[in-house]
């Protein structure tokens, strides 16, 4: 699917259109010169219809007569303050949501505001929800299938509109190229795969290296190995680098992405039901590319750094065992208690091979990492949890702008006792009473002073099924708008 800008003067009325109505039934200009053309069949229908433009409600009229369009959807906003640009994203979503299968080949969207902000937005909207991920669908009923091909926007300043939409163009290349690599099954986007796939990504500009398994045996990473050593795909640990700021030798930022690309649970072998989602256990990892990619593709004015530590969770005769103690790269050692809480171990040896080498302003990382949070905050938040209170207050502002939302949770000390070891340093799960917060203190352990903030996105990464119009089910892309704004907001040259 395509997104054209159109001059709202000149737009030719065929195929499908949509169109604000505001409280009280009041047509948008667009929507009342489709009314006028039509004698009125617009303003008949919202009467017979009861529909009077509230916001959440929409009508839909098929082939009005006087008008060459296919089908007119009356989209209700609210009040005319309503019309943010967030509305205007979500209005193009479910415009576009409504209409997808409908017969007609062109969309054209006019969300009434004479802005080329909000039309970019509208732009973004309507290029996320059209995101499908097909590429081993060999049969599906035509009825099914999206028919909407181009997406065009009205807009008075299209210049201006196609200036603003550059950089979301970027950011949905980034989203999108997230939703793949965790709608991938596992058999196809195993460790090496994935980092094969990253590096394909130094075509954009950005730098990529790739450690296996000698090398980060070498680095002294038997944390991040020993979750992987019951599979028989080799462990990775991916670096991208992108230097965009004028300083090239400037201080990086840094994010760490859980990856594991299928997670079994290991000689802790989780239950069958449901764990063929087991899949999108990397979805962290899956951000983190993602964002670089964004980064690089609107060439970002700033040096960020992404750490992706990739591994199979598999059980074999090799695999590590409850019980078990392993030494992580920082000297600390670790026992084994449950090898399905095996992300932190991965990002425990990640971290610290993140601020050991790169010593960067702050590290944020992001992992599918427990069940507790989603017990706690449901599917609509993910955790934020943090060791700096700056790092998390410009982390919540990008989650209010960006609509990727976070909710800070505590780090007490007093949990702390509960991942204390009789046998090692630290053991690697406290039990079950507030699972996510002593997950996110046994990965502080892995941090010296840096600012550092850990994203629990467990109950983000996924959406099945999902209510968002942006989101359709599936991969969610969570994380990518929102480092996105902490880096262009916070970060940037």
């Amino acid at each position: 699917m395509q997104v054209e800008f159109v001059a709202r003067a000149g737009a030719a009325v065929d195929g499908a259109w949509a169109v604000a109505a505001f409280d009280g039934g009041t047509l948008s200009p667009a929507a009342a010169r489709l009314d006028g053309a039509s004698g009125g069949s617009l303003a008949r229908a919202m009467t017979a219809a009861a529909f009077t433009g509230a916001k959440g409600k929409s009508l839909e009229l098929v082939a009005p007569a006087g008008l060459a369009a296919s089908r007119v959807l009356l989209i209700g906003v609210g009040a005319a303050s309503d019309l943010t640009a967030e509305r205007a994203e979500t209005f193009a979503a479910e415009a576009y949501q409504a209409l997808k299968t409908s017969g007609a080949q062109v969309l054209t969207v006019d969300v009434a505001e004479d802005s080329a902000d909000l039309a970019a937005r509208a732009a973004l909207g309507a290029t996320l929800a059209a995101y499908r991920f097909d590429r081993y669908r060999t049969k599906e009923k035509p009825e099914k299938k999206p028919t909407i091909q181009t997406v065009r926007i009205a807009v008075s300043d299209v210049t201006a509109a196609e200036a603003a939409w550059a950089p979301l163009a970027a950011l949905a290349q980034g989203v999108f190229f997230t939703r793949d690599l965790v709608s991938e099954p596992a058999n196809i986007l195993h460790p090496v795969e994935f980092a094969a796939r990253v590096k394909a990504l130094e075509a954009h500009g950005l730098v990529v290296e790739i450690l296996g398994e000698a090398e980060m045996e070498k680095l002294g990473m038997g944390s991040l190995l020993g979750v992987g050593q019951g599979s028989e795909r080799e462990s990775q640990l991916v670096v991208v680098r992108w230097n965009g700021a004028a300083d090239a030798n400037a201080q990086p930022v840094a994010f760490v992405g859980k990856g594991v690309c299928f997670d079994t649970g290991g000689i802790s072998l989780k239950p069958a039901d449901g764990m063929e989602d087991m899949k999108w256990d990397m979805g962290g990892a899956g951000a983190v590319a993602g964002l670089m990619l964004t980064l690089a593709k609107r060439k970002a004015k700033a040096n960020v750094v992404g750490i992706l530590g990739l591994v199979e969770n598999m059980p074999d005769g090799a695999a590590q065992r409850p019980g078990d103690i392993v030494t992580s790269m920082s000297g600390q050692t670790i026992e084994v208690i449950n090898t399905d809480a095996e992300g932190r171990l991965v990002l425990a040896d990640a971290l610290w091979y993140c601020q050991d080498r790169f010593k960067p302003k702050f590290m944020v990382d992001l992992a599918t990492l427990t069940g507790a949070i989603i017990i706690a905050l449901g599917n609509d938040y993910a955790g934020l949890y943090s060791n700096n209170d700056s790092l998390a207050e410009n982390l919540l502002a990008a989650s209010k702008a960006s609509g990727d939302q976070l909710w800070r949770m505590p780090l007490p000390a007093a949990y702390e006792k509960q991942i204390d070891s009789m046998a090692a340093d630290v053991k690697n799960t406290g039990g079950r009473p507030g699972g996510s917060i002593t997950a996110a203190l046994f990965l502080q352990r892995f941090v010296n002073e840096l600012p550092w903030a850990h994203l629990d996105i467990a109950s983000t990464a996924w959406k099945k099924p999902s209510t968002v119009p942006t989101i359709p089910d599936g991969a969610t892309g969570f994380g990518v708008r929102l480092l996105d704004k902490l880096v262009a907001d916070f970060y940037e040259d």
